[in-house]
């Protein structure tokens, strides 16, 4: 694939202003350039999501919750409600397929509960709501409907400084590129399902 073909690829499954401006000025010359070069784990996690969606496997879901998890637990010590680090628990176990699909899809809904209550707290908030996006299993959830994979984004909201946010940003980048390391292995995936 080329960088042109990428770039509608992910004009086409309507990818925020941002990170179609970054992947045309400065992701590089190919998608695997973009996705090696990529700062923002939020935004992978969010391709991740719109391309394999609904998963094909419960591998693969398992494997994505597991890159949620690892990238949520980056802002676990902001969640105050026990709720939200219960959840993140259920999520890991189930990425090891140690829970059900059913445990998961409760623990998304004590973790959705769990961001309505802190939503007084915005840093509480933001970080309870990273939980229930590792718990959902469709990885698209109410408290955070503006991101399907949002708990990198979350953590960006949530640090106290721009700089903070950035570094948790790039962590996540690279959880995601270590868990999923070829875009175009993802892309391949997406048009099978497809077929």
């Amino acid at each position: 694939m080329k960088k042109a073909e990428y770039v509608n690829l992910l004009e086409t499954i309507d990818a925020c202003s941002g990170a179609l401006a970054w992947t045309i000025r400065d992701g590089g010359n190919t998608p695997q350039d973009c996705w090696n070069n990529c700062p923002r784990g939020d935004w992978m996690l969010w391709l991740i999501h719109r391309l394999l969606e609904p998963p094909e496997n419960e591998q693969v879901l398992r494997k994505f919750t597991g890159t949620k998890v690892k990238c949520a637990r980056l802002v676990q010590h902001l969640m105050a409600d026990g709720r939200s680090l219960a959840a993140l628990d259920v999520a890991e176990r189930f990425s090891e397929g140690l829970a059900t699909r059913d445990e998961l899809d409760a623990a998304h809904a004590y973790a959705v509960a769990a961001h309505a209550a802190a939503c007084a707290a915005p840093a509480h908030a933001l970080a309870a709501a990273a939980a229930a996006c590792a718990a959902s299993a469709c990885a698209l959830v109410a408290a955070c409907a503006a991101c399907a994979a949002s708990a990198p984004a979350i953590a960006a909201c949530a640090a106290s400084a721009s700089t903070e946010g950035e570094k948790i940003l790039r962590k996540c980048a690279d959880i995601v590129r270590a868990d999923w390391p070829d875009i175009e292995e993802i892309i391949s995936e997406q048009t099978r399902g497809e077929k």
